[in-house]
């Protein structure tokens, strides 16, 4: 198959990834080795556009990464403010508010777009407090 153009078919797709199995251990320098970048940037670019990753929700990005960190609830007492604030959030009864938001961005390492989107707070769909 010769790539001229983006992969906008899930036949094209499905062709594209059984010809970069194929070739996928060329040399970068050959030849085969340059139809292989060219076709994981195709295939990444319909991927991204057929089968879009969702992104966590917020609360459980956050309890995610505390248990990957092996943090406590008390430790995030200073991206949230209080103990029974920290409870709040992290139980749904409180949304986040911008500053936790950047706060915990900070104190976590998370992306703020992870932690910007609605969730569930106690039953109905919330959105971040500005």
């Amino acid at each position: 198959m010769k790539w001229e153009k983006t992969i906008t078919t899930e036949k094209e797709y499905e062709k594209s990834l059984a010809r970069l199995s194929k070739i996928f251990e060329a040399d970068p320098n050959s030849a085969e080795g340059m139809e292989a970048e060219l076709l994981v940037t195709l295939i990444e670019k319909y991927e991204r556009e057929h089968y879009p990753i969702a992104l966590p929700d917020p609360i459980e990005a956050v309890r995610e990464t505390m248990d990957r960190k092996g943090l406590k609830d008390k430790d995030l007492i200073p991206a949230i403010g209080s103990k029974t604030t920290v409870s709040l959030v992290l139980n749904r009864k409180r949304a986040l508010t911008i500053d936790m938001v950047r706060n915990l961005s900070a104190l976590l390492n998370l992306p703020v777009e992870i932690l910007i989107q609605p969730y569930e707070l106690d039953g109905k769909q919330e959105k971040v407090n500005v």
